[in-house]
């Protein structure tokens, strides 16, 4: 009798070792396993949900770099990330990944690492299509909008003090403050600007006015620290670059006709993994 309990015991020691190790080998691989990534949910030819779909330069290169991290397709589960959120939802572990047009600054780089940058944009200002503003000078004394967590507003003040903020928590609800003429501008990257200028409901109605005037390091946002993934996202970047994907995806996203400065783009080095 305490032989055949032995045997048994020995039978179901193996089973849980075999069991153990399918899950690591599961793990190591990555396939198989989910990943959460963070992105927008309202910024049109970057990082859009329509529907149960997902539309957008952002959106195009997280699955690039995600497919090269070793993750399915079906694995990924986007997350909506609002600017003001960001830090804290790579820090409380909500998304592993965030691509949101998340300008890599020296203060977020205190919080949290970066990998990329995957573009480089230009903040620009957005107006009605009759407006008279042509440029920063003609902003003093007019409500301009951007959202809470952005820094844009706080770059076109250091050109302009005399501008009236208003900040919401989208940018959709900038583009819709715009259209009603509850704000005279709004402000952000001309990549975003240019998403909604050319989207259905506002073709026609807005223009981008003026030259962009900063320089916004699209980077992929990590949690702090974690420089494993910062360097397979290089990696896969880089690859992505190299393979001329990177271009199909932008002008696939933001029109042939998009002007992004070429001396810059694509990009030709990236953040420092530590």
């Amino acid at each position: 009798m305490k032989r055949a309990i032995a045997t048994v015991g020995v039978a179901s020691l193996a089973l849980g070792l075999s069991a153990c190790g399918g899950s690591d080998d599961k793990a190591s691989s990555g396939s198989g396993d989910k990943v959460k990534i963070g992105i927008k949910f309202d910024q049109p030819g970057l990082g859009l949900k329509a529907g149960s779909d997902y539309k957008g330069l952002d959106v195009d290169v997280a699955k690039y770099v995600a497919k090269e991290m070793g993750y399915e397709a079906d694995k990924i589960e986007f997350v909506e990330t609002p600017s003001k959120q960001r830090e804290k939802m790579l820090e409380n572990g909500s998304v592993k990944m965030i691509f949101a047009t998340y300008s890599i600054t020296d203060k977020r780089k205190k919080v949290v690492s970066f990998g990329g940058p995957y573009f480089i944009a230009g903040q620009s200002i957005l107006v009605k299509a009759d407006s008279s503003i042509k440029g920063v000078s003609d902003l003093a004394g007019k409500k301009v909008c951007s959202v809470t967590g952005s820094t844009s507003v706080d770059n076109l003040k250091e050109k302009q003090p005399n501008l009236v903020p208003q900040k919401y928590d989208k940018y959709s609800e900038c583009a819709d403050a715009l259209a009603s003429g509850a704000i005279e501008a709004m402000t952000t990257d001309n990549t975003i600007l240019a998403g909604y200028a050319n989207q259905d409901a506002y073709k026609g109605k807005f223009k981008l006015v003026g030259d962009p005037f900063t320089e916004e390091k699209y980077g992929v946002g990590l949690k702090k620290g974690d420089k494993a993934t910062c360097e397979k996202v290089n990696a896969a970047i880089k690859k992505m670059v190299d393979s001329g994907e990177w271009k199909k995806a932008v002008e696939a996203n933001l029109g042939a006709d998009f002007k992004y400065d070429t001396k810059v783009n694509p990009p030709k080095s990236f953040e420092a993994c530590s």
